[in-house]
């Protein structure tokens, strides 16, 4: 059997360069993954650039919360795919949905011909389709390479029929890529149940703040003030000990 190709999900450039060092073959580079991820600057794909030796794919996503956007927000997406195809990146991965809880296939084609010759992948907006079935069709003709998904479930493990029958209608037309609480005690089991051509997971841990000085009168950004001092990394070990399971 192929071994299947890693991609890791991570923040920033620390994020990066921690998943490149522990073995990744592609990184999801990410900002705000408390939020699910959000489009990084593009200072941060620059600086990633300088020191990558594995292909990254860049989300561009300019908000949390649904993926029903604003004309705006469209146009924003936009700049931002032709911002990383300028800047030499290897891929980009967006999802835009209709009210209907369908693929945008407008706005998903235009996106995608705007990013070649990068590749293209969907999110996990396709999660929150209507139908798996359709969306793939709605993706493939949409000329999108891949498709990010948990088996519109929580976790890959309770979305596993459905990440079957994913992979089965794709029939080898786009790349299904499973995701959805991988570690190492479960990451074989979904490969072998979903024969997903890929594997997408974040290992990460928190790590307390270096700060000496703590303000305990100031909160930034609505969190609970301990979360200030507290910072989200990606886990170097479980990284490897994952993509070891994967491998076997």
């Amino acid at each position: 059997m192929t071994k299947p190709l890693i991609e890791i999900c991570v923040e920033g450039i620390d994020g990066f360069a921690a998943a490149q060092a522990a073995g990744a073959d592609r990184v999801e580079l990410c900002a705000s993954l408390l939020e699910g991820g959000l489009t990084p600057s593009m200072g941060v794909v620059r600086q990633v650039l300088t020191i990558a030796r594995i292909p990254f794919h860049v989300i561009i996503r300019p908000r949390g919360g649904d993926f029903l956007y604003s004309e705006l927000e469209y146009q924003t997406m936009l700049d931002d795919v032709r911002a990383c195809r300028d800047l030499g990146v290897a891929g980009v991965v967006f999802g835009c949905l209709t009210a209907a809880g369908e693929i945008d296939e407008a706005r998903m084609t235009a996106l995608t011909e705007a990013a070649r010759p990068m590749k293209v992948t969907c999110h996990r907006a396709f999660d929150m389709t209507r139908n798996a079935e359709d969306a793939i069709e709605a993706l493939v003709r949409s000329g999108v390479d891949r498709v990010l998904t948990s088996g519109q479930r929580d976790t890959a493990l309770e979305g596993l029929d459905i990440l079957k029958r994913t992979h089965d209608a794709a029939r080898g037309r786009i790349v299904i890529m499973a995701c959805g609480g991988l570690d190492a005690q479960n990451i074989a089991q979904v490969l072998a149940g979903s024969e997903a051509d890929e594997l997408h997971f974040a290992a990460l841990h928190t790590v307390p703040s270096g700060m000496a000085f703590r303000n305990p009168n100031v909160g930034m950004g609505g969190t609970a003030l301990e979360r200030e001092f507290e910072v989200t990394l990606t886990d170097e070990d479980a990284v490897r000990r994952t993509i070891a399971a994967a491998r076997g």
